[in-house]
């Protein structure tokens, strides 16, 4: 229960570490590759199918241009996140906006790179149509509030901050169109690392209900429903990985129940997976710099929870190898930790595990989304790099690590050298 096959051994990843100092990331990109192509496999059965790869779990426009290749496209939620899909060469189409609280700036760059926007609020339609106009392909989104339970992540849809309510809905669309829109689509999120594959498929579901009744109601046909993501992986060991194939097959036959027979035929529809695309496919390697005996056994690492905030954010559980001890008993009981003055710096509690020496690398498994894109530079702690090891067993850097010069690059030292720690008494005031 305690073994996880890794893509590389010991020998490798010290070869590895010595010219590329740990901490670091590295992602597989054969592992990757296969995994985008059993979720198209899975949803073959639906000519207009689209992922849209979520950029914040891994926004790295190296991990973006291998999913391109494989026919993803990339669900954006900020001017960043749009210039990386930019930098990838994805435009047009081929990028979902779905973006709450959004600021004018984002809207327009959305607007100039042709992506679909995929409205979160209903009093954006006035603020989009000043700020850029009206496309011609616009989405919204949906929050079912009470008739869907939410996740421990998310949140219960009726809590959280985002999407239209059923009325609003219709309301908006009805907009939209008056407005010049020509084009729609629907869009739900509601739950994020979500197991049951039933969930996915109730969520479908739903979606074709409401495309149903809209059509009925505003005589609105439309081109597509987007089922979002938050496919769940198998972090824990008894955790099953969700059978995708299962999820099309179920969603084809709600399809051909409900739609095909319609004049909603042909609806595409659209996904938006990040964890379950990347995250099982990336490792956080780390070496061992201390080994301290208190009250318990605490094992510290050259990594903390600027590299993976997770665990010490909502107490994730991330598996760990101790890498060519795959085979030892897991006879020691450990807390894993990192040196952020912080308690919650932990990376495994009361983990058993095989005995740990100082030098020793560890790897972190399951950190190929949500891993390095929610670092942070918290206690002066910079930024790991990232790697990708190629399919032809080639390790590139695709992210350097951060340095000390990158930590300062936005302080002015030299206005520092003629700052007075007292007011000097000016009259000037800033109105």
């Amino acid at each position: 229960m305690h073994k996880r096959q890794l893509p590389f051994t010991k020998e490798n990843l010290e070869r590895i570490s010595e010219i590329f100092p740990t901490p670091f990331h590295i992602y597989d990109e054969k592992a990757i590759r296969a995994n985008a192509r059993e979720l198209l496999k899975a949803f073959s059965w639906n000519p207009g199918f689209k992922e849209y790869f979520a950029v914040k779990a891994t926004p790295n426009p190296f991990i973006l241009k291998i999913l391109k290749s494989e026919g993803f496209g990339t669900d954006c939620s900020s001017l960043p996140e749009l210039i990386l899909s930019e930098k990838a060469g994805i435009t047009g189409e081929e990028i979902m906006f779905s973006s709450n609280d959004t600021p004018a700036y984002e809207f327009k760059k959305a607007r100039e790179l042709g992506s679909v926007i995929n409205l979160d609020d209903i009093n954006h339609i006035p603020f989009l149509e000043k700020t850029c106009g009206i496309p011609e392909v616009i989405s919204v989104r949906y929050n079912p509030g009470k008739l869907r339970d939410g996740s421990f992540i998310m949140g219960n849809p009726e809590d959280v901050k985002y999407g239209f309510t059923r009325e609003q809905i219709f309301s908006g669309l009805s907009q939209l169109r008056q407005k010049g829109a020509k084009r729609f689509g629907i869009h739900t999120f509601i739950a994020s690392n979500e197991l049951n594959p039933d969930y996915f498929v109730d969520t479908a579901n739903m979606l074709f209900d409401l495309a149903l009744e809209i059509m009925e109601k505003l005589d609105i046909r439309l081109e597509f429903v987007n089922i979002s993501g938050g496919i769940g992986i198998p972090y824990k060991p008894d955790d099953k990985k969700v059978d995708l194939m299962y999820v099309g097959d179920q969603i084809h036959k709600r399809y051909d129940e409900k739609i095909k027979d319609t004049l909603l035929h042909p609806l595409s529809l659209f996904m938006e997976c990040g964890r379950s695309i990347t995250g099982p496919y990336g490792y956080l390697v780390s070496r061992v710099l201390h080994k301290k005996e208190i009250y318990k056994t605490h094992i510290g690492l050259d990594a903390c929870m600027a590299n993976l905030m997770r665990p010490g954010m909502y107490g994730a559980y991330h598996n760990i190898t101790v890498a060519g001890k795959e085979n030892h008993e897991h006879d020691h009981i450990y807390d894993v930790t990192g040196s952020l003055c912080e308690s919650i710096d932990r990376f495994a509690v009361d983990r058993e595990l095989p005995e740990i020496e100082i030098g020793d690398l560890v790897v972190i498994h399951d950190t190929g989304a949500h891993g390095h894109s929610m670092g942070f530079n918290y206690n002066g702690k910079l930024r790991s790099a990232e790697l990708l090891l190629r399919e032809s067993g080639e390790v590139i850097e695709i992210r350097r690590s951060e340095t000390v010069e990158d930590y300062f690059a936005t302080l002015d030292f030299d206005k520092l050298k003629g700052f007075h720690t007292k007011s000097q008494g000016h009259k000037e005031k800033i109105i």
